[in-house]
């Protein structure tokens, strides 16, 4: 009789691996290096009685990195920070700082009075509100029938 086994599970495996010092393949240490805002940063929107709110989270700029542009059917978002000059003769020895360009459009609707949009950065959060076209009913209008 012959003893086969079969190992599909990857729990062994993954025991050993700590043990055995492989666990960086697992875990990375430079995750602040990885993909984390390199399509968009997240973004909240609220909509309001008056206007649209968003919250950009974008830590690590500043407001003149900042590019807001909008048309009456979208609104582009974009930031880029330049690079910082480095110091001749320091070595560095490790680098988590990332920041990298991002670009993000959203629609608007036609109810967006785009003269009025205003921005705001602080705290790492670009907050731009959207206010809306301020409705103005003509007064009814009574029709005299002939």
């Amino acid at each position: 009789m012959t003893h086969v086994k079969f190992n599909h599970s990857p729990l062994p495996r993954l025991v050993e691996d700590i043990f055995n010092g492989g666990w960086n393949k697992y875990v990375k240490d430079d995750f602040l290096t990885s993909d984390f805002f390199t399509t968009h940063p997240p973004v909240n929107i609220v909509e309001t009685k008056d206007a649209f709110l968003l919250d950009v989270v974008a830590p690590g700029f500043v407001k003149e990195d900042f590019k807001i542009s909008a048309d009456e059917k979208a609104i582009t978002i974009s930031a880029e920070r330049k690079a910082e000059a480095k110091t001749e003769g320091d070595k560095q020895v490790r680098r988590e700082f990332n920041f990298k360009s991002f670009k993000r459009s959203f629609s608007i609707t036609e109810t967006v009075d785009v003269n009025r949009i205003q921005a705001k950065y602080e705290n790492g959060i670009l907050k731009v509100t959207l206010s809306k076209k301020e409705n103005k009913q003509d007064a009814p209008k009574e029709i005299v029938v002939e």
